[in-house]
């Protein structure tokens, strides 16, 4: 068992350093954050998920770890930075001397979140997908006003969100993600098309967790 704790993760500047330049790098190019808040977000929903689902302690602090570090990547380049952020989280993790064993589920994870290449290759990198995918909400933009939307595709979509909660089933068979849009900004067809490839990827990867995932858009079930 390894002595790196989530708690000593993110309070590492090295890791939180990375993590300031990849969100930096995205604001540049227009992007939604990508900041402390959701990597936060993303590690708390992940070890919720896996803990909700009845994994170990260890494995659901895996997963907050690997929630945490997933973006870093972002901070050499948008362009493939699911798989640069899983070696920088291997020479990371290595260097605290995090077993082996640990490092390679964690570096599945973040190597496997980005919808264009993501495949939920083990319970971890599921619940990262899944965590990742699901923090959609308007303080994720940061380019408002009358010209907001001729930014980075994403700002229209978390813009038009005024709310946004992940929740189970009473039996744990379902995990449902529950929007509300506005849709004088995006309409629900509009969001569900932007949003398609990303649902399809929380889709397998709740299936192999097991359960099933709903998408559901001012109280009507998409999907």
């Amino acid at each position: 068992m390894s002595n790196v704790t989530y708690k000593y993760i993110k309070q590492n500047s090295d890791i939180q350093t990375y993590i300031n330049h990849a969100d930096k790098a995205l604001e540049s190019m227009g992007y939604t954050e990508h900041s402390g808040p959701h990597a936060a977000i993303t590690a708390e929903a992940a070890y919720d998920i896996l803990s909700t689902l009845g994994y170990s302690e260890r494995e659901c602090e895996l997963a907050q770890i690997a929630g945490y570090m997933h973006d870093i990547g972002n901070c050499v380049n948008r362009s493939n930075h699911a798989q640069t952020g899983a070696i920088m989280a291997l020479n990371l993790l290595d260097k605290l001397a995090m077993p082996a064993e640990e490092i390679a589920v964690i570096i599945s994870a973040i190597g496997n979140h980005d919808e264009h290449t993501a495949t939920p290759v083990n319970p971890i990198a599921a619940a990262v997908i899944l965590a990742d995918k699901m923090d959609v909400r308007r303080s994720r933009v940061r380019h408002c006003g009358e010209n907001w939307d001729i930014h980075d595709i994403h700002d229209r979509v978390n813009y038009a969100c005024v709310q946004s909660r992940y929740y189970f089933s009473e039996d744990k068979s379902e995990l449902f993600l529950d929007l509300i849009i506005d849709k004088e900004i995006s309409s629900i067809m509009e969001y569900f098309e932007i949003f398609l490839q990303r649902m399809s990827l929380c889709r397998r990867s709740a299936q192999a967790l097991g359960i099933s995932f709903r998408l559901v858009m001012n109280n009507s079930k998409i999907v």
